[in-house]
């Protein structure tokens, strides 16, 4: 009986640690750059406008990044903060197919907090995350889990792969658009969606990585970053026709940007191939600068080599356009030629 007493007590003694971190001067610091936006969509059958719901980060003075599902299609959108101060704002950049857009503020407030990213890659499996957002309308609600893996779905931003984090964060509906923090308050991620047979939240949801979507959206100096693409499969690459053995589908092309002055088109058309959703109807480069575009890392290569090329210089972009091969001439200021 003595041993056993000694045993609890040496048991109450002992730190507790492991389970869980107190989070609450995180919150209290960043809670106030987290917004909720309400957008509304006039529908002419329904003749009512639908309504939407969900959440974002500011990360400039009039900047708010969210989700592109958020906002995309809306005709109105409100951006909400913790003290109650309500602004509209409009839509500067949206890419559906990374689901990433950002929003500028027509009248900022003048006491706005920002969040401040970090390099998203160096997060580690196995590290505590948590989320702010509005769940469900209830606004400002933490929520607190770990980063469980990482998902690449062949996206390409900026020259660069665009990977999702995956937790075990919860995330429901009016989550999306809310930035993911690391332990330290830094946004890693957007979040995106969640993978669920109930439609709530089953343990496993998705953030777009902060490094692809800050490439996306805010930075549009070079051909690279004024568009987005998804990698095709060889079967998706055959079953499209593609004259090799793949290619890249270009999703979006930004408005006003080198990619676009290229000659460069995006998609419009919204289909499930294969069990991926993609935008068909658009360019699929085959090659650039001469170099066949089949894996990722091939983009760095062609990036490095472009970049050594004197101004002014002229590079070419070959396409698959309407079942023909169609070469685009661009240089290096961005000029089509």
């Amino acid at each position: 009986m003595r041993i056993i007493r000694l045993f609890l007590a040496l048991l109450v003694s002992l730190p507790i640690t492991g389970f869980a971190e107190d989070f609450s001067e995180l919150y209290a610091k960043l809670s106030p750059a987290v917004v909720t936006i309400h957008t509304s969509n006039y529908d002419s059958q329904k003749q009512v406008p639908q309504r939407g719901l969900g959440s974002g980060v500011v990360i400039e003075n009039d900047k708010v990044i969210t989700a592109a599902h958020v906002v995309h299609t809306a005709n109105r959108i409100q951006v909400k903060f913790k003290d109650g101060y309500t602004t509209e704002a409009t839509i500067v950049s949206s890419i559906p197919s990374s689901d990433i857009a950002l929003l500028k503020l027509i009248k900022p407030p003048e006491n706005i907090v920002l969040a401040e990213t970090t390099d998203s890659s160096a997060v580690r499996i196995g590290e505590p995350v948590f989320v702010i957002g509005a769940p469900f309308g209830i606004e400002h609600t933490l929520s607190v889990g770990n980063l469980s893996g990482r998902m690449d779905r062949g996206l390409m931003a900026g020259g660069e792969s665009v990977t999702f984090l995956q937790t075990d964060t919860a995330i429901n509906q009016g989550n999306s658009g809310g930035p993911m923090f690391n332990r330290e308050g830094k946004v890693i991620g957007i979040v995106s969606f969640i993978l669920s047979k109930s439609g709530g939240f089953n343990g496993i949801g998705f953030a777009v990585s902060i490094n692809g979507a800050k490439k996306s959206l805010m930075q549009a100096s070079d051909f690279w970053t004024g568009f987005d693409g998804i990698l095709l499969t060889p079967d998706i690459a055959s079953a499209l026709n593609v004259p090799q053995a793949t290619g890249m589908l270009v999703q979006h092309v930004v408005r006003g940007s080198i990619a676009q002055k290229a000659g460069l088109r995006g998609g419009q058309i919204p289909v499930s191939l294969a069990g991926t959703t993609i935008t068909l109807g658009g360019d699929i480069v085959l090659s650039i600068h001469g170099v066949i575009c089949d894996e990722p890392h091939d983009f760095a290569a062609i990036k490095e080599q472009i970049a050594a090329l004197p101004d002014g210089k002229e590079f070419t972009v070959s396409v698959l356009r309407g079942g023909k091969v169609v070469e685009l001439a661009v240089d290096t200021a961005g000029h089509s030629i």
